[in-house]
């Protein structure tokens, strides 16, 4: 891959990370409703898991949902239930005072495993091995995750700062409430370049 090539990967790669999407709506709910260092282990879980999804599409995911179209379909049925699950546990979720002890953040493997319902993650990876590495090598397919691994965490991280800047602000319920309303649709939004 040529410098120049490498660099617009990697300029794809943080585009497509830093853009509103999925991830990044939880991210800033979680960073306002659990702070910064509790949604750590959330971030992580999505550098890996969006690095090592660009790795399997391209070496071989893709060429599986290219031969059997019907599978894309159920992922996409599957991935809109989950959204909306997400969505209505957003939007239902308790002030922070009264937030039962064992409530938490999404852990690092929930976070990793939603790339695979995560329909801008799709997105994005079969982009990227589409235009980045058309021949689907090995080397070109490693750059191609080693792009989203690299850039992915810094560029989500914002997500989850903003959301504990406006934490202090959020401490009314009617606030917090009307932030998770806002959060929760934001997200059903987001399904909207899927199913039109």
């Amino acid at each position: 891959m040529t410098p120049t090539l490498l660099l617009a990967l990697l300029g794809f790669a943080f585009i497509t990370t830093v853009t509103p999407g999925p991830n990044n709506v939880m991210l800033m709910a979680s960073g306002a409703n659990f702070g910064f260092r509790r949604t750590v282990p959330h971030m992580l879980g999505i550098a890996l898991g969006v690095s090592l999804m660009a790795l399997l599409v391209g070496l071989g995911l893709m060429a599986l949902f290219e031969a059997a179209p019907v599978l894309g379909q159920v992922l996409r049925v599957v991935s809109v239930l989950y959204l909306l699950w997400l969505a209505w546990r957003i939007a239902t979720a308790a002030p922070i005072r009264d937030r039962p002890a064992q409530a938490r953040p999404m852990t690092g493997l929930q976070a990793a495993a939603f790339q695979w319902v995560n329909p801008k993650a799709w997105a994005m990876c079969l982009s990227a091995v589409t235009i980045y590495a058309p021949d689907r090598s090995l080397a070109s397919v490693l750059i191609v995750a080693g792009a989203f691994a690299l850039v992915s965490l810094p560029a989500i991280s914002v997500w989850a700062w903003l959301g504990t800047v406006i934490r202090a602000w959020l401490s009314s319920p009617a606030r917090l409430r009307v932030f998770n309303l806002t959060m929760a649709g934001l997200l059903v939004l987001s399904l909207y370049p899927m199913l039109a």
